[in-house]
């Protein structure tokens, strides 16, 4: 397959924490950088109410460009709080985010109790369910509980992402039996990145491509802090892995973004 350049490409960033202090210094201009490089969106995440309201705001400044999630991620599952916080991220959907999460499992780290991760997992699925927002999910070493959610999600009409994905081939491949989609990060430009299979198993309609910035820059930046401009990157690599033309994968990711949250027409092809 013949080079691509990669200014030609279009593409949705559909997960990047925009909203994390990490940008404070030149949030504008890394916006700037993304349209440049051929970004149509940014979905912004809220992985907290308080981040949620900071993501909300970005939308509303950059709007049909930036949107915005609401959720409760698992290394806070702790001190989630239903009757406090489940109101709140409600109130975010009902303003205009366009999905719940950052929500998900994460048993690597374990930074809440595993059970306290599972209940605010289960509040989210049903907020989901209740607002018909998708469910954006952060999965590690947890895919027993992750396979058990997304069948309850599934059976309660609810479909999502399993975003910045390294897992199993079988948990790929349950989620895209329930109708999910699969999205990649720049780890699969790391040199120790090996699975080119899981990359050629998700069906072109089910692919995301993300950034998840500011963290996991891909080469040839990788140890810099990322940003949503260097997508390219990961669709050049998951292109290549397919053998498959970029442009025409960018063309179909973002219309993947588009169908799974619902985005303004402003964000299609």
């Amino acid at each position: 397959m013949a080079s691509q350049d990669r200014s030609a490409l279009i593409f949705i960033d559909s997960h990047a924490h925009l909203a994390d202090a990490a940008f404070s210094g030149d949030r504008d201009a890394v916006i700037s950088r993304a349209r440049s490089s051929g970004a149509l969106a940014i979905v912004c995440i809220g992985e907290s109410p308080a981040v949620a309201s900071v993501a909300a705001r970005l939308a509303a400044d950059n709007r049909g460009f930036v949107f915005s999630t609401a959720g409760v991620h698992p290394h806070d599952a702790a001190a989630f709080d239903a009757d406090r916080d489940l109101p709140l991220l409600r109130a975010h959907l009902r303003a205009g985010a366009v999905a719940v999460g950052e929500c998900g499992l994460d048993y690597h780290y374990d930074n809440s109790p595993r059970e306290a991760q599972l209940a605010a997992f289960t509040a989210q699925v049903s907020l989901a369910a209740e607002e018909k927002r998708p469910l954006v999910v952060h999965t590690r070493d947890a895919e027993d509980d992750t396979r058990r959610m997304v069948t309850d999600a599934s059976a309660a009409g609810v479909t999502g992402v399993l975003h910045c994905y390294t897992g199993s081939h079988s948990l790929a491949e349950h989620a895209l039996g329930a109708g999910w989609y699969i999205s990649f990060s720049g780890i699969v430009t790391f040199r120790k990145w090996t699975d080119v299979d899981l990359l050629r198993l998700v069906p072109s309609d089910r692919l995301l491509v993300e950034s998840d910035s500011p963290y996991l820059a891909p080469v040839p930046f990788r140890g810099r802090r990322n940003e949503p401009a260097w997508v390219t990157h990961t669709l050049a690599a998951v292109a290549k892995a397919r053998e498959v033309d970029p442009e025409q994968l960018g063309r179909a990711t973002v219309e993947n973004a588009r169908r799974l949250f619902g985005l303004a027409p402003s964000a299609a092809p």
